[in-house]
């Protein structure tokens, strides 16, 4: 995060595992979810409530938490997120569906402001960073 004319605000911030960063003189800002513009605009808005007459930030993320695939593909574990990619694609790069999968159950696990939700999913979804995908056993 840029903030012009502000060395001691401009660095880089981890994003905590409520979605939220923290930084000097406004505390924590909830960011997940949002893209750069959306928190940019969050920022400036707290900057210019205590601190900044007219502040310009510039966010760039610079690197996004991996997602994970479970269950029946070729090759379990995490894989660098890509922005766009569906389930479909997700369980490509797995390795693809192992000889026991079942396609039609296939589930994500995601975070939300609520904690964390389980459902099912079809494979058109569009998979999230920190995402956990789980393509489930089948039993014939």
């Amino acid at each position: 995060i840029r903030v012009a004319g502000e060395a001691d605000l401009t660095n880089d911030y981890l994003v905590d595992g409520a979605g939220n960063i923290s930084m000097p003189y406004i505390r924590s800002v909830p960011v997940s979810g949002k893209t750069a513009p959306q928190i940019e605009d969050a920022i400036e808005a707290k900057l210019r409530q205590n601190f900044l007459r007219d502040p310009i930030v510039s966010v760039q993320v610079t690197t996004l938490r991996p997602f994970y695939i479970l269950g029946e593909v070729g090759a379990s574990g995490a894989f660098p997120y890509q922005p766009g990619i569906s389930v479909q694609n997700a369980i490509a790069i797995a390795g693809g569906y192992g000889p026991r999968a079942d396609q039609d159950k296939v589930l994500i696990t995601r975070k939300n402001a609520n904690g964390t939700a389980t459902f099912k999913v079809p494979v058109t979804t569009q998979v999230y960073p920190g995402d956990i995908i789980y393509v489930r056993e089948r039993w014939f």
